[in-house]
C-alpha cells in the first residue's frame, strides 16, 4: 500500500471508499533492455509483477547466475595482513589476482623505513599489504601463497647461544611487527573512512541490483530467445507512466526495438490497492490487520478514521488524560523528520506508526472528557455555573433530592454537581448504558447500510431484497425500536421500565404495559414490529439460495459445448488467471452457508449489542481508577500537611496515572474499540479476503530490508 498525495501530477486524487480500479498487463521486453526497464519500473513502484517461471527451481531460470554471484558480494570479508617484500610485490599482487580470480580486495603501502627480515637479518625494503576476501577456499589458497612468497617457522632450540640468536631475531620480529601495526592501522584507517562514505551507495546498489534479478528471473523467455514476457497487475491509472518508462529504458539502453505494452483481459481477482498518505495509513493497516478488502469492496477506513478515535474516547473520556496523551503524540508529530530517519525499538515504532491515529484519540478523549466534565476525575464549572444549589448546607454529602434548579440547565456536558454525590454512580451508569446502546445500534446500521451500496457496486439485487433488507427490518425491529424507547424516555422523563417492556414484548406481547407505555398505540406498535422481525429470518434464510440455483441454472443452460476462444492470447489468459464463472455450483453448499450467515446474523445482533456495552463499562472504570488514585493517594498526601509526605504521594500520583492510566487503560480501551470495529462493524458488509496490492518498488524493498 503506496503512499500518495491527494492530486496533481500523475495520479488522480485519493479515494478510500473503492480501490484503485486495476488491470492485468502483458510487457514483452528485448533482452538487451531487460534489465534497465526492470529498473525504472523499479524507480516508478506501480507494477506487481506475477511469477511467471514458478513451475522451475530457483536455479532453472535465466538469471540465476547474476542473482547467485550478487548473494555472494553480500556475503562478511575475511582479511590478511602481512609484510612481503617490496621487489616482489607486484608479482605477490598479481598471482594473489590469478589464483582468486579477482575474488579479493588488496592495498599495500610502502614502509618507509628498512625493517629487520627475520630469515636473513639483514635490513629490507617491504611492503606492508592487507587482502578482503570471501571463503576459506580463498582463504587457503592466500595463506600458500603468503607462504611461497617468505612465510617463517620458528623452532625453539635448547642450546643457550642458539636461544640467545633466537631472542635476537624474536625482538627483531617484534620491531617488524610494531612497524606492520602501526602502517596497517594508518593503512585501515583511511581504507575504512574511504569505504564508510561509500558503503551506503554500495549497499543500496546490490539490493536494487538483487531485486532487478529476482524480477527478472519471474519473466518468461520468448521461443525466439531475443526478449523477455512480463506478465503483472498495475492501476490503470498508472498505463501513461508505464509506458514512459518503458520508452526511457529503450532509448537509455540503445535498443534498435521498443517494449510493447498491453492490457490482457482475464477473469483472475485483481489485487486491492488504496492510495494512502500518513494520516490515513494507519487506519488502513488497522483495517487490513482484519482483512485486506476484496477488489473494490467497501472500505471500512473510511468510517473507521473517525468512529475508531470516537469509541476511543468514549470508554477514555478525561480532558485531562487527553491532554497528555495530546503533548506525547505532538511531540512524535513535531520529531517526525528525525524519528523517521532513525531505528526506532518495538514499542516506540508502533507508537510512531501510528502517531496521527494517537493524535485522533487524544483530541476525542478532551472532546468526550469535557462532556462527562472530568479533568483528572475532578469537575470544573468551565461554560456555566451549576444549575442547581442546595436547600440545606448538607445536601451535597446526601442525595441530589436536596437540590433545587435555580440557574438556566449547564450549556456543555454533565453538570458538575453531580459529581461527589450518592447518586453520581446510579446517574452515570444509566446514562452511559444507554449511550453506549444508542452508538452501537447506529454503528451496526452503517454496517448494514454499507452492505447496500456493496450489492449496488457489484449488480447484486439478491443481496439486496434478501439481505439487506432483511437485517435492517430485524435489528431495527428489536434494538432499533429499544434506541427509540431511550430517546422517547430522556425527552419525556418517563419513569417506565424499559427492562420489562423489552422482555415482555417476547414473553407476553399482548398484555398491558400500563405505566410502562411511552407513547400511544405502543402495544400494536410492538407486535407490528415483532411479526417484521419473525418474517425477516425466513427471508433471510430461504430465497437466496434457490434464486443462485436459478440463475447458475439459466447462465450454464445449452452450454455442454462451450465456443472456442477468439485468440491464442484469451486462451493464456485464462489459463494462468483461473475462471470462476464454470466452478460447480453446490446447493446444499450454499444452503448450509446461508443458514450460518442467517444464525450468525441473528445471534449477533443480540450478542453485538450487548458487546458495545463495554463502551459504558471502561467508561466507568477509567472514572473511578481516576478518582481512587486523586482521593486516596493525592487528597489523603495532602491531609497531613507534610511536605515530604506530599511529594512521596504527588510521585506516586504521577506514576499511577502515567503507568495505570495512559499506558494500561489507553492499551485496553484501544483493544476494545479495536474489537467493536472488526466484529460488530465490519462483519455486518466486510468479506476481507482480497490480498494487498505489492508493487516491485525498491522503496520497499529497502524499508524490508531495514
Amino acid at each position: 500500500m503506496g503512499e500518495s498525495g491527494g492530486g496533481g501530477g500523475c495520479c488522480p486524487p485519493m479515494d478510500l471508499m473503492r480501490s484503485e480500479p486495476m488491470q492485468l498487463v502483458q510487457v514483452i521486453v528485448p533482452m538487451e533492455s531487460a534489465h534497465l526497464t526492470v529498473s525504472y519500473l523499479g524507480d516508478l513502484g506501480l507494477v506487481q509483477f506475477k511469477d511467471l517461471n514458478s513451475e522451475k527451481s530457483p536455479f532453472q531460470r535465466t538469471y540465476a547466475a547474476q542473482e547467485k554471484s550478487i548473494d555472494s558480494k553480500q556475503v562478511k570479508l575475511g582479511f590478511l595482513t602481512g609484510l612481503v617484500p617490496r621487489e616482489k610485490s607486484m608479482v605477490f599482487e598479481r598471482i594473489l589476482f590469478r589464483a582468486t580470480r579477482g575474488n579479493v580486495f588488496i592495498r599495500q603501502t610502502v614502509i618507509e623505513e628498512p625493517v629487520i627480515d627475520p630469515n636473513s637479518g639483514e635490513k629490507a625494503e617491504k611492503n606492508v599489504f592487507v587482502v578482503f576476501y570471501s571463503g576459506e577456499r580463498a582463504k587457503s589458497k592466500i595463506l600458500k601463497i603468503c607462504e611461497a612468497f617468505g612465510a617463517n617457522r620458528y623452532p625453539f632450540s635448547e642450546d643457550l647461544g642458539k636461544q640467545a640468536q633466537m631472542i635476537t631475531e624474536v625482538s627483531g620480529r617484534l620491531t617488524e611487527l610494531k612497524t606492520t601495526i602501526d602502517a596497517g592501522l594508518g593503512h585501515r584507517n583511511i581504507l575504512l573512512h574511504t569505504i564508510g562514505d561509500k558503503f551506503e551507495l554500495w549497499n543500496l546498489k546490490v539490493r536494487k541490483e538483487k531485486a532487478i534479478y529476482h524480477t527478472l528471473n519471474m519473466l518468461s523467455l520468448d521461443v525466439t530467445k531475443k526478449c523477455l514476457v512480463a506478465e503483472g497487475w498495475s492501476p490503470v491509472f498508472a498505463s501513461n507512466d508505464i509506458q514512459n518508462a518503458l520508452k526511457r529504458a529503450a532509448v537509455d539502453s540503445n535498443s534498435q526495438v521498443g517494449s510493447i505494452f498491453q492490457v490482457l483481459r482475464t477473469k483472475e481477482l485483481p489485487p486491492t490497492y488504496f492510495r494512502t498518505n500518513k494520516f490515513t495509513s494507519a487506519i488502513q493497516e488497522i483495517v487490513d490487520a482484519y482483512g485486506v478488502a476484496k477488489y473494490q469492496e467497501a472500505n471500512p477506513g473510511v468510517f473507521t478514521i473517525v468512529t475508531f478515535p470516537f469509541l476511543f474516547a468514549v470508554m477514555f473520556g478525561d480532558w485531562g488524560h487527553g491532554i497528555c496523551l495530546l503533548l506525547a503524540t505532538m511531540y512524535l508529530i513535531w520529531n517526525e523528520k528525525k524519528f523517521s530517519s532513525q531505528k526506532l525499538g518495538d514499542i516506540m515504532e508502533m507508537a510512531f506508526g501510528g502517531r496521527y491515529v494517537i493524535f485522533m484519540m487524544s483530541l476525542f478523549s478532551i472532546y468526550t472528557g469535557l462532556i462527562y466534565n472530568e479533568f483528572f476525575s475532578i469537575p470544573y464549572p468551565l461554560f456555566a455555573p451549576s444549575a442547581y444549589d442546595c436547600r440545606d448546607a448538607a445536601c451535597s454529602e446526601a442525595t441530589t433530592i436536596g437540590l433545587i434548579k435555580v440557574r438556566d440547565t449547564y450549556p456543555f456536558g454533565l453538570d458538575p454537581v453531580w459529581h461527589g454525590t450518592r447518586s453520581e454512580l446510579p446517574f452515570l451508569n444509566s446514562l452511559k448504558m444507554k449511550m453506549s446502546i444508542l452508538l452501537g445500534v447506529s454503528q451496526m446500521n452503517l454496517g448494514i447500510i454499507m452492505s447496500y451500496f456493496n450489492a449496488r457496486f457489484f449488480k447484486s439485487s439478491v443481496n439486496i431484497w434478501f439481505q439487506f433488507i432483511p437485517q435492517m427490518i430485524f435489528l431495527n425491529s428489536l434494538f432499533g425500536y429499544l434506541s427509540v424507547l431511550i430517546i422517547i424516555k430522556w425527552c419525556t422523563g418517563s419513569q417506565a421500565d424499559l427492562y420489562h417492556v423489552m422482555i415482555y414484548m417476547f414473553l407476553s406481547p399482548t398484555d398491558e404495559l400500563g405505566e410502562n407505555q411511552l407513547f400511544p398505540h405502543q402495544k400494536t406498535v410492538q407486535l407490528v414490529l415483532l411479526f417484521l422481525a419473525l418474517v425477516s429470518v425466513p427471508c433471510m434464510l430461504l430465497p437466496k439460495p434457490f434464486i443462485l440455483k436459478k440463475q447458475h441454472e439459466a447462465r450454464h443452460q445449452g452450454q455442454s459445448y462451450a465456443p472456442l476462444e477468439e485468440t491464442d492470447e484469451s486462451l493464456h489468459v485464462e489459463a494462468n488467471g483461473g475462471s470462476h464463472g464454470d466452478e460447480e455450483f453446490e446447493f446444499s453448499e450454499i444452503f448450509v452457508h446461508q443458514l450460518i450467515h442467517t444464525i450468525e446474523f441473528v445471534l449477533g445482533a443480540v450478542s453485538n449489542t450487548a458487546s458495545y456495552l463495554r463502551l459504558w463499562a471502561l467508561s466507568l472504570a477509567h472514572s473511578e481508577l481516576s478518582s481512587v488514585f486523586f482521593e486516596k493517594v493525592l487528597l489523603l498526601a495532602w491531609g497531613y500537611n507534610n511536605w515530604l509526605i506530599l511529594i512521596v504521594g504527588g510521585i506516586v500520583f504521577i506514576f499511577a496515572t502515567v503507568g495505570v492510566l495512559l499506558v494500561m487503560e489507553t492499551l485496553s480501551a484501544f483493544l476494545h474499540a479495536l474489537r467493536l470495529h472488526w466484529v460488530e462493524f465490519q462483519n455486518k458488509f466486510y468479506e476481507g479476503d482480497g490480498y494487498k496490492f505489492a508493487p516491485f518498488s525498491f522503496t520497499l524493498t529497502a524499508n524490508e530490508d531495514e
